[in-house]
């Protein structure tokens, strides 16, 4: 007989090319040998979504599952559960709790309900796990719960928990990516994470604290209230929110983050520069004063800033705003030692949705004036900009580089 060559492979190399395979092949493929019979209750990698398995007439989606836990044999390291079908409650919460027998190390949720899913209380003994993502649920756990102790990827999805719950569980270190997205039932993001290197946010806050993370490179805040305006604070936002970011790379401000930057006494430049910051994306209302400054503040203290992104935030005029676009028109004559200023290795330049308004004309001047490196920069109107008068306006710039500027589909 011909040697039956995979069958032979060893323990480890046929479980790497069964994590590979969808359930629904892994079953098939168990009619090959005696070897491969039994290696799909096996499997330490669990994933049940519309892709992987495709129900059959009379099986439901949560006979399936039931049936390959019951007939699982071994650990459970990964249960990935994301699928369209309505799966009742009472089965969900079945599942977590025989899961709390395994050493579950990768927890995914994200299912269809009518009303958020309520984790239940011995999920919260999971404590070897490593990575959490759950979309559309709330956590309640009890008092005692003080976070999982070997935590490292975080992701929530309209998740709602506690104050004090997620502290609990941003206090953790070995966190290393941390991803939320609409969650609610807090207002201040706590975190003290020494290991913490991604970080992305969307939604509503009061107020940020970050603590013990100086090891971040990657983030992307997106504020979502408007509220920020009207707040008073003599300590800076600004110097606060980058006093533990000595080592970030890449940062976007979108929504209204720059807001909230800018609440608070101005410093001229950050207490210590970004001096390994080189990609920025800004979302800034040009008529506000302290946003543009906050903006010109940060942009000064990233010597090593190459890829600037910048948005304009257009919001409905109002009779306030008014007095506010004059401040803001005046702008350069409120950064202090304007002249000094340098951007020496800005390369790309993008400003989009660009109104054509004093403000921004003057922040391209005194990019094109202070960036000796740049060589593109292009500008993405919006579609209330009369372009000949832009143009017009736009040519008469000089700049200390041979950089092209780029508006809309012409080349200046």
């Amino acid at each position: 007989m011909e040697l039956d060559r995979i069958s032979n492979l060893p323990s480890d190399v046929m479980d790497q090319i069964l994590s590979g395979l969808t359930l629904n092949e892994v079953v098939r493929i168990s009619v090959l040998s005696s070897k491969w019979r039994n290696k799909w209750a096996m499997l330490p990698h669990l994933v049940f979504d519309d892709h992987n398995l495709s129900t059959q007439t009379g099986t439901t989606f949560e006979n399936i599952v039931d049936h390959v836990l019951l007939s699982h044999i071994g650990p459970i390291h990964k249960f990935v559960l994301s699928s369209s079908h309505l799966i009742p409650t009472r089965a969900i919460d079945r599942w977590v709790l025989h899961l709390s027998r395994n050493s579950i190390k990768v927890f995914m949720l994200q299912i269809v309900s009518r009303t958020p899913y309520r984790i239940p209380s011995c999920f919260f003994s999971y404590q070897d796990i490593t990575e959490l993502e759950l979309f559309n649920c709330v956590l309640r756990p009890l008092s005692t719960f003080k976070g999982f102790r070997s935590l490292k990827k975080l992701v929530f999805i309209s998740v709602t928990l506690a104050q004090h719950v997620l502290e609990n569980l941003l206090c953790c270190p070995l966190l290393e990516n941390l991803d939320m997205t609409n969650c609610h039932g807090f207002n201040h993001l706590k975190i003290d994470a020494p290991n913490l290197r991604f970080l992305s946010f969307v939604g509503g806050l009061a107020d940020v604290s970050l603590q013990n993370t100086l090891n971040l490179v990657v983030v992307c805040f997106h504020l979502t209230g408007t509220h920020y305006r009207q707040a008073c604070a003599s300590s800076s936002n600004l110097a606060k929110f980058f006093v533990d970011l000595p080592h970030i790379q890449r940062l976007t401000i979108d929504g209204f983050a720059a807001q909230y930057l800018a609440v608070g006494d101005l410093p001229g430049r950050l207490p210590k520069p970004c001096v390994d910051l080189n990609f920025l994306r800004l979302l800034v209302y040009y008529n506000d004063l302290a946003e543009i400054l906050t903006t010109l503040y940060l942009l000064r203290s990233s010597p090593a800033l190459e890829v600037l992104h910048v948005t304009v935030h257009e919001e409905e005029e109002e009779e306030e705003d008014v007095a506010v676009d004059e401040e803001a028109n005046s702008w350069l004559d409120n950064l202090d030692d304007n002249r000094n200023c340098s951007f020496p290795k800005l390369r790309l330049v993008e400003i989009t949705n660009f109104s054509g308004c004093k403000a921004e004309l003057d922040f391209i001047r005194f990019l094109l004036l202070n960036s000796p490196a740049l060589e593109t920069m292009t500008i993405r109107a919006s579609s209330t900009v009369a372009s000949s008068i832009v143009l017009k306006n736009l040519l008469r710039l000089r700049r200390v580089s041979s950089a092209e500027i780029i508006y809309l589909d012409l080349v200046l």
